[in-house]
């Protein structure tokens, strides 16, 4: 895998005290809301966004990023491809305001990238903007890295291309019946929680028993370490349920429009097609399904608008398990909303130093 740490910056916004923002021809009060950024301190401020697709995620965080003196950090597994750019909702550079973007057009198509190597990479990109005093802002859509960061992972052995290629072989004369039946000798209580017919999980979880030589449960069983050093700011986005999935509508309209289908047939042409990841994910596995001559444009579009409700409902799903999430009704790109927030960090002691984070003032959505 060619890791490449690539950040597009421009000019550096000041450090910001407050904001003024218009919303509706009314004036949105001033708020002051300096984060001193200690970087001894053992609490060091950290914002994560968290949302379903096509909720302005994008747009909050470089909101905040800009009026608080921070840069934005990337957590969506197909914004880290190079090349990727109309299916997977990144921010175009001249959109970006100068303000650095970390983790994004870092990959190669081709490369193989797990939660493990999010974390370790997030945790290089961590240590420098705490070096320079920068806050950091996450924002994605990709659930488990932000998870993988802050919660941790357990300690499993680095995969093996070598045995999974074996294991896939097994499943191809076999079936994947036997490889859950193997695992089922090897780890009880893991074949019990994987389904037969998942083959991802069910070859992980043969390679870390094989390569760690004890059950990927009892690995699990040790316990995960967290993020130390930081005190994560959670703020989640949750429009109402018909806008988001007119929003959705319209976004994967100016996909195709935009040159979605010209974008997917670079990387059908690619030598290493078959091992390129994102063409797997929303929208793109559309695409090719229309170059494939499987589904016809039209098709293509209702199928990932589609799709793509159904994701955002997932991600709403997994989100609402997380803690500590204070949740906002509306857009990110909601001048109201970005204000609200703002108005939520004037009230939540997040300076270094400071005791325990101030109730939300926001509840979380049931």
């Amino acid at each position: 895998m060619a890791f490449h740490s690539t950040v597009e910056d421009g000019g550096r916004a000041s450090p910001a005290v407050g904001w003024n923002a218009q919303a509706d021809g009314k004036s949105i009060q001033r708020v002051d809301v300096p984060i001193p950024m200690n970087a001894s301190a053992s609490n060091y401020p950290l914002i994560s966004i968290v949302g379903p697709t096509a909720a302005g995620k994008s747009a909050l965080a470089l909101a905040l990023a800009e009026r608080l003196d921070g840069e934005v950090v990337n957590y969506d597994s197909v914004q880290l491809y190079r090349g990727f750019d109309v299916g997977s909702g990144k921010l175009p550079l001249a959109e970006r305001h100068g303000i650095a973007h970390h983790l994004m057009d870092c990959l190669e198509p081709a490369d193989v990238f797990t939660a493990g190597d999010y974390r370790r990479e997030a945790l290089k990109v961590l240590a420098d903007l705490r070096g320079r005093a920068k806050l950091p802002v996450f924002v994605g859509g990709t659930g488990l890295y932000l998870r993988a960061l802050l919660v941790g992972l357990f300690e499993g052995p680095v995969r093996s291309e070598a045995l999974r290629e074996r294991l896939r072989a097994m499943v191809e004369s076999h079936g994947r019946q036997f490889l859950h039946r193997l695992l089922a000798r090897l780890d009880a209580v893991a074949a019990a929680r994987i389904q037969p017919r998942d083959t991802q999980k069910l070859i992980r979880a043969l390679e870390v028993c094989i390569l760690a030589k004890q059950p990927l449960s009892a690995l699990h069983a040790r316990g995960r370490a967290g993020l130390e050093g930081y005190r994560v700011l959670k703020f989640g986005l949750n429009p109402r349920r018909a806008q988001l999935y007119d929003r959705i509508n319209r976004r994967v309209e100016r996909m195709f429009a935009m040159g979605l289908m010209e974008e997917t047939r670079t990387f059908l042409h690619h030598p290493h097609a078959a091992r390129i990841k994102p063409l797997g994910a929303l929208g793109y596995r559309q695409a090719c399904a229309v170059m494939e001559g499987k589904a016809s444009r039209e098709e293509a579009v209702t199928a990932t608008q589609a799709d793509t409700r159904r994701y955002a409902k997932r991600q709403l799903t997994w989100f609402r398990r997380e803690a500590d999430i204070t949740w906002f009704e509306g857009f990110g790109d909601d001048p109201r909303v970005q204000s609200r927030i703002m108005e939520t960090l004037g009230r939540t002691p997040v300076t270094a130093g400071e005791g325990a984070l101030a109730s939300p003032a926001v509840s979380p959505v049931l």
